[in-house]
């Protein structure tokens, strides 16, 4: 990447090794992560240009001599701005997508709970209700516990109801007394 000068990361490790410091111990200083310190000296990123000017009191060295190529590593760092930008708008999507539906929790739960009062009615719509939520709603995990229950008291109504209706399981027979 360098070409026939010296790179901006074959610089940037010298700079750090001529100053004394293990890539730990300049992470530290600058509070950032050891990896983005080996990316910057292996050329896989390039640091911006707060980091640069931190880097240059760090070690002791000025912003030009730590930087000798600086068209080189200002097409870089407007690379790398660019790649930061476009990150960040994909994750400003991301977000947006996830929460642009309102929280619909409270709403599932009543529907859960009401349809419990029509008993064929309430063996469905409950059931309708856990295929709708999802684990964004406030209400998770009550709304799965509340259409669950709601499904039995409704099977359980709706077999008393048939019974009642058709079956005549409950049926008393009377016998005349002498």
């Amino acid at each position: 990447m360098g070409g026939f000068t010296m790179s901006i990361a074959l610089q940037l490790k010298q700079a750090r090794e001529n100053s004394g410091y293990s890539q730990n111990e300049v992470a530290t200083i600058l509070h950032i992560s050891r990896q983005s310190i080996s990316k910057w000296e292996n050329e896989r990123a390039y640091p911006d240009l707060d980091n640069l000017i931190d880097l240059s009191e760090v070690y002791k060295v000025s912003l030009d001599d730590l930087i000798r190529e600086k068209q080189e590593l200002k097409e870089k760092l407007d690379l790398n701005d660019a790649q930061i930008d476009e990150q960040q708008k994909r994750l400003s999507n991301v977000n947006t997508k996830l929460y642009q539906n309102t929280d619909e929790g409270l709403i599932l739960l009543i529907v859960s709970l009401i349809s419990t009062m029509i008993p064929p009615v309430g063996i469905f719509v409950p059931m309708y209700v856990l295929w709708r939520n999802n684990k964004y709603n406030s209400l998770y995990k009550t709304i799965m516990l509340v259409s669950i229950i709601a499904i039995i008291v409704s099977l359980t109504n709706s077999f008393v109801i048939f019974s009642d209706l058709f079956l005549n399981l409950g049926t008393n027979t009377v016998y005349p007394t002498k």
